[in-house]
């Protein structure tokens, strides 16, 4: 995990872990088998406490709508997550369309720029029209129902399901 980011509401940091080396995978690994959270899917309440701070898109942002808000959660949720997207990426992977961008390993947005970029080219060289549609997703709302459903019908591990809805 990335190092120098802020803490959740526990406190710890990724760089404990990182200190401790082995010793720390060990603790945090002892940890989440003593509660018990990948045979239950039940997660102690202090993992799941956030910390919500809205940023200003724009310097003297006065209204909700101008600010960005962000959380900041515990490093150990996130290494759990962490541990169950590795578990199950490639299941997911495998039903991602090879035209996808963004949110995918080694296919960025610097990817998807550079092909418009280069079809852009390409159609001017050519004296070819270009007719382009961009989509902007919302991803703020999630029909966490329906992602269930679907993750169930790729067969993902149903600890891991658990887990993930008692996340959310």
């Amino acid at each position: 995990m990335k190092t120098g980011k802020a803490t959740g509401a526990d406190g710890v940091a990724v760089e404990m872990f990182s200190a401790f080396e082995h010793l720390g995978v060990l603790k945090l690994t002892n940890i989440l088998n003593n509660f018990k959270i990948y045979d239950t899917g039940n997660i102690p309440e202090d993992p799941l406490k956030s910390v919500f701070i809205a940023l200003p898109k724009k310097p003297g942002a006065n209204e909700c709508n101008q600010r960005r808000t962000i959380s900041l959660m515990s490093h150990i949720t996130k290494i759990l997550l962490r541990t169950i997207m590795i578990r199950n990426r490639n299941i997911i992977k495998q039903e991602v369309a090879e035209e996808q961008c963004g949110f995918v390993e080694s296919k960025g947005t610097k990817n998807a720029i550079y092909i418009l970029r280069m079809l852009s080219e390409r159609a001017i060289e050519m004296q070819n029209d270009l007719y382009l549609c961009f989509i902007d997703y919302t991803f703020d709302t999630i029909n966490h129902e329906l992602l269930k459903r679907i993750l169930q019908n790729l067969n993902i591990d149903g600890k891991d399901l658990r887990i993930m809805k008692n996340l959310y």
